[in-house]
């Protein structure tokens, strides 16, 4: 049932890949009647393009709505491309201000990523940090990528679930953590529809008390 809530609120969601966090922030998003923005794809999209040969920067400046819809933006090449461009100052810089004025529409917004409540909304009034172990993760991944056809062994996709955390973690430029205010939700044994609940829960008690 979606609820429509005037006066709007930002919903932070951040985690690794693969952790649920895209799922709870579309359903979260249904449930209240706010906009929802995958920053994910922000970066895929300039990902997309430097894998084309145009520059990090040009892409991230130049980054127009329908890129979004690129089908290739779901594979694995993009995906590492897409935490390389991320450690670029400039290209974070580019992609800040679009993330922001998405985040502050009146309706409301959830946006999801590694740094919204870090970096992107530090003042969000809710701040979800959705994880997984890496194993759950890259089972779930392989099975998204092997349900469209994509040839891929579960190790490789282990690997590349490794190699993406420890990129994205240990980078400079807003490095993938929890706010120290954000609630966390593990998914390793939590069936999805619990995870949802969990945060509607979460922003639904917000709510209340703004009255």
């Amino acid at each position: 049932m979606t609820k429509n809530v005037n006066g709007g609120m930002t919903v932070a969601i951040d985690g690794p890949a693969a952790a649920g966090k895209g799922t709870v922030a579309k359903a979260v998003a249904a449930h209240f009647g706010f906009a929802h923005l995958d920053t994910g794809l922000l970066y895929r999209a300039v990902a997309a393009k430097t894998l084309k040969g145009m520059d990090a920067e040009e892409a991230a400046q130049t980054l127009a709505p329908v890129d979004l819809e690129d089908p290739s933006l779901r594979n694995p090449d993009v995906a590492q491309e897409a935490s390389k461009v991320a450690v670029i100052p400039a290209v974070r810089a580019a992609l800040v201000r679009f993330q922001r004025s998405f985040a502050a529409r009146a309706g409301g917004a959830v946006l999801d990523g590694r740094d919204i409540g870090t970096v992107i909304c530090p003042d969000a009034p809710v701040k979800l940090f959705i994880t997984a172990s890496p194993e759950v993760r890259a089972q779930r991944r392989f099975a998204e990528l092997s349900g469209k056809g994509i040839e891929i062994t579960y190790e490789t996709v282990l690997d590349d679930v490794k190699q993406r955390d420890m990129r994205d973690m240990s980078r400079d430029q807003a490095p993938l953590k929890p706010a120290d205010d954000a609630k966390q939700i593990d998914t390793t044994e939590m069936a999805i529809e619990d995870a949802v609940a969990a945060a509607v829960a979460l922003v639904e008690a917000k709510l209340a008390d703004r009255g």
